[in-house]
């Protein structure tokens, strides 16, 4: 590689910025769909671990519990997610994804996939997923510490 004085990219900087650009791009197909990507990963968590707390959802996502309680009684107003117990404070919901929730889900899924679509036209297959397997083992070295 020719020196040009300038300092070596930062792998960090560019992930961070495809990073961007990949959510931006999911985020504005979910947006014409009238959802988003934290209805999504509410959807994707709740379909793989029915009832899971508003507390544990929000620390799933990195977001408040209040937060996450708008989110779900937005999905529950879409008819995405149904609460199995009585409101009510200090109780925990019993949150599970409905039928409708599923299919939700799966728009969303669809869409994720146009995204990686993109990526492997971008870079080819065999780079995307030697790319997700090093994003993986950077994600499981960065959550171990």
């Amino acid at each position: 590689m020719e020196e040009t004085g300038q300092p070596p990219i930062s792998p960090a900087l560019l992930l961070m910025m495809l990073g961007r650009q990949l959510r931006d791009r999911a985020d504005a197909e979910l947006r014409r769909q009238g959802l988003s990507m934290r209805h999504f990963s509410a959807l994707g968590h709740l379909a793989h671990k029915p009832g899971l707390s508003y507390s544990e959802l929000a620390r799933r996502d990195g977001i408040t519990a209040q937060s996450m309680q708008s989110t779900l009684l937005q999905l529950q107003e879409m008819g995405a997610v149904e609460r199995r117990t009585a409101p009510g404070r200090g109780r925990t919901a019993d949150l599970q994804v409905t039928e409708s929730g599923h299919e939700l889900l799966d728009r969303c899924r669809a869409v994720l996939n146009e995204v990686d679509a993109r990526l492997r036209d971008a870079v080819g297959a065999d780079q995307t997923d030697r790319m997700a397997d090093s994003t993986l083992k950077a994600l499981t070295a960065f959550s171990e510490s």
